[in-house]
């Protein structure tokens, strides 16, 4: 199921919008925004696959959000303005539409990002597992660096990268989060947070809405993510 996030200052466009996502199987509206600042509380919280952006709204701009992202989800952008599509392109966009847009072509857009995210899988961390050792492989600068998955406290979002915590040091891969939850063992590693995933081996005691590992880092957890963290 691909979770959409509609970010648009314009109640008309989410109607339309909200029109096409029924009209296709495997789509799941899981919010709607009228600026960036809400946006962006909304997906500290919550899980997005795809975000429907639009560049022109108060206070943040479409763009000034993406920058602002510590994960960056699929975005397709959705505005009237034609003259943003190549600074959109540049950052990284699955695809542009130009309002008033057709349902073909919004169809082509949501082929596009599932194309995008079934390539980030295929590209997703190796995990190797012999003799019950589980290893992984990130790449870190211009190297593969194997590390045991045992010595791993953290996984932390920084940005378009993230930061492998191990011996109170950490190694900047650059990699999304959601591709190290996808392959690592969930019996070993709990996502807690948008911005953190952990080793459960390594948690010395959970207090309120945050935890502490042994190495003496400090991670929050979010509200929607408390339910993954079973301690009995």
């Amino acid at each position: 199921m691909l979770r959409i996030l509609i970010v648009d200052d314009e109640p008309l466009a989410h109607e339309v919008v909200i029109t096409y996502i029924n009209e296709c199987p495997g789509l799941q509206l899981v919010g709607q925004c009228y600026s960036g600042t809400e946006a962006l509380a909304f997906v500290k919280e919550n899980p997005v696959d795809l975000i429907m952006l639009d560049i022109e709204m108060p206070v943040l701009t479409g763009f000034d959000f993406l920058s602002l992202l510590p994960e960056k989800p699929q975005v397709v952008i959705t505005s009237a303005y034609q003259e943003y599509a190549l600074e959109g392109f540049n950052m990284d966009v699955s695809d542009y539409l130009l309002k008033p847009f057709r349902f073909d072509r919004f169809k082509q857009a949501i082929d596009k990002v599932k194309q995008r995210i079934h390539q980030a899988k295929i590209k997703e961390p190796e995990v190797n597992d012999q003799a019950g050792n589980q290893n992984i492989f990130i790449k870190v600068d211009r190297k593969q660096v194997q590390i045991n998955l045992a010595e791993i406290s953290c996984f932390e979002a920084y940005g378009n990268y993230v930061k492998v915590w191990r011996d109170r040091q950490a190694l900047l891969t650059p990699k999304t989060l959601t591709s190290f939850e996808q392959s690592l063992p969930p019996s070993q590693f709990v996502r807690v947070h948008k911005s953190a995933i952990v080793n459960y081996h390594m948690i010395d005691y959970v207090e309120g809405d945050s935890l502490k590992l042994t190495d003496g880092k400090m991670v929050a957890i979010g509200k929607q993510y408390k339910a993954n963290l079973v301690l009995d």
